[in-house]
Formats: structure tokens, C-alpha cells, sequence
């Protein structure tokens, strides 16, 4: 009996401790992409906010959306150096990075969500 309590509280020290650690990217994806969502998810909605890696101008970038709580939020696209490259949406509706709409950007995956 005493050793099934010592296994229950280990596994829930464990569970306790795992659920501390930042989000876990994929493989591949930049360090610097870890900063940069943790100083997005201060100001993204507390639903419905992505990072999205796509290919746009032949590099890899990030899309990071900040969800639907808000009116003419702005969407951050950077480049695989973690460059700003520009913003989509807001009250103008922009569309255009680097002289070319990222509409023509090919989605590849979802690098975090919340």
C-alpha cells in the first residue's frame, strides 16, 4: 500500500513539473520562433492564436495570428531569422509582403496554438 502512494505522488510530481515546460516546436523550427511566441502570447487572444510555418518568396516564414478577440488585429509574418518581414490584415486589410501577396504563401504546419 505504501509503495502504490509513493508511485501515485511520483507520477503526479512528474505530471506537475511536465506541465510547467514551454510549448514543445517541432523539430527544425528556430530557437529564436520560441521567443517570439512567448512575447506574442502577452497580447494574442487567449483562444484561437497560431503560429504557422509556410513557404513564401522561397524561405521558410511563421504567421503569427492573434485570434479573433479583437477588431483589426494585425498578423506578424517572419522570416525563418526571425526577422520581421511585415504585417497581414488590420484596418487596412494588407495582404502584401515584400511586393507580393502572401495569398500565393504555401501553408506547411502549425508550429503552436493556444
Amino acid at each position: 500500500m505504501l509503495r502504490m502512494k509513493h508511485f501515485i505522488f511520483t507520477a503526479l510530481f512528474i505530471g506537475a513539473l511536465s506541465s510547467c515546460k514551454k510549448d514543445k516546436l517541432p523539430k527544425g523550427t528556430p530557437d529564436c520562433l520560441q521567443s517570439q511566441i512567448d512575447s506574442f502570447k502577452k497580447s494574442a487572444c487567449s483562444t484561437g492564436a497560431t503560429a504557422k510555418e509556410y513557404t513564401f518568396q522561397n524561405q521558410t516564414v511563421y504567421l503569427l495570428e492573434p485570434g479573433n478577440c479583437g477588431a483589426d488585429m494585425t498578423s506578424l509574418v517572419l522570416s525563418n531569422s526571425c526577422a520581421v518581414m511585415g504585417y497581414l490584415g488590420g484596418i487596412t486589410g494588407a495582404s502584401v509582403i515584400n511586393g507580393e501577396d502572401f495569398s500565393s504563401a504555401i501553408y506547411i504546419q502549425t508550429v503552436w496554438q493556444n
